[in-house]
């Protein structure tokens, strides 16, 4: 009879894991700034992801993963666009005009569009009351960034918010078809697609928006390359490396905390690094939005309607980690998956 084995991961190991989606993931949003110095937003965004999945494609295909098929080339051609182009790309256009720890607030705000979009579907759950409460209260957070001192009176600033808005919604939007669209059984190889395609799709759209003449590579600084390589190397593979683990390892509601430090880091370094000034406008808008995150994504005893959003993410690859469980003396455990940051 086959037997599952519960192993416990290495402590250490665990908050490794926790500190880098805390810290690197949060401080993707100034390295982008930084990035945005002396590179095109569109073009900085699509080397980054093409690079990053690239090398991972490369790595997961020598290790011996199955071929994907064309229908999943579709599938990461369609996330890549509305994960990648129009949530990260939205995020390093919007950087342009707005500060990076408020465009960390407002990427906090996916899992309220998530539970949006999940109720306006045709088969969609109605939220509960606390998730209705948390919804109320993250548009609120929401009206009281693009009404705060930074983005008064500047009709760009504004333009701004709203390409935030509208980058937090795409990655919901994406979060939610990812979960039901044909897709390979590895994760990793799933992420290596999506930004493989995500990536030619941002290069694409900054070629098209004229980027390639504004692009002086004579010109570019040391400080924006750098934090290219940070993107790429620690925002894209170290850490969502890490995320993925974690899926395995802890559990959803302790692995979604991320969504409440990494704005907190995100606006810690750009006052304290990148002058960006810290109101208590913000501030009240940050612990709005927060709460309303921490509304929707906490988990009670019986399964609420965000948690059933989790369970429908989750199933695609339920058929793999049950095979992985049926096989004796092996560790068991759930492969999970859920929306990130846009920035991330």
């Amino acid at each position: 009879m086959n037997t599952c084995v519960k192993q416990e991961p290495p402590k250490l190991l665990v908050a490794a894991a926790f500190a880098s989606i805390y810290v690197i993931w949060g401080s993707t949003y100034l390295a982008i700034r930084y990035a945005l110095e002396s590179l095109p937003p569109l073009i900085m965004a699509g080397t980054r992801h093409l690079a990053a999945g690239a090398i991972l494609y490369v790595v997961i295909r020598a290790t011996g993963t199955a071929r994907p098929r064309p229908i999943h080339w579709r599938s990461a051609a369609i996330i890549g666009a509305l994960l990648l182009l129009g949530g990260n790309g939205g995020v390093c256009w919007a950087e342009q005009t707005v500060p990076s720890g408020l465009a960390a607030l407002f990427v906090t705000t996916v899992p309220v569009w998530m539970v949006l979009l999940n109720w306006f579907r045709r088969d969609g759950v109605r939220p509960g009351l606390m998730e209705m409460g948390g919804v109320v209260l993250g548009l609120a957070g929401v009206v009281i960034l693009i009404g705060t001192d930074h983005l008064d009176g500047a009709s760009v600033h504004r333009m701004g918010a709203f390409v935030l808005v509208a980058a937090s919604l795409s990655w919901a939007f994406g979060s939610i078809y990812s979960r039901s669209a044909p897709q390979p059984e590895s994760p990793l190889l799933v992420t290596a697609m999506q930004m493989l395609c995500g990536g030619v799709l941002l290069l694409l759209s900054g070629v098209i928006g004229g980027e390639v003449a504004r692009l002086d590579l004579g010109s570019v600084s040391l400080r924006s390359l750098l934090s290219l390589g940070y993107l790429t190397f620690f925002g894209s593979l170290v850490a969502f490396s890490a995320y993925v683990w974690l899926l395995r390892v802890s559990t959803p509601a302790k692995v979604s905390t991320y969504a409440f430090v990494n704005p907190v880091v995100a606006v810690a370094l750009g006052f304290l690094f990148a002058d960006e000034p810290l109101t208590p406008r913000t501030i009240v808008a940050a612990a709005v939005i927060v709460t309303a995150v921490v509304l929707i994504t906490r988990r009670r005893g019986r399964a609420t309607p965000a948690a059933k959003v989790l369970h429908e993410v989750e199933s695609p690859l339920k058929s793999q980690d049950h095979r992985l469980a049926s096989s004796s003396d092996v560790p068991c455990g759930k492969l999970k998956i859920a929306a990130g940051a846009c920035s991330e």
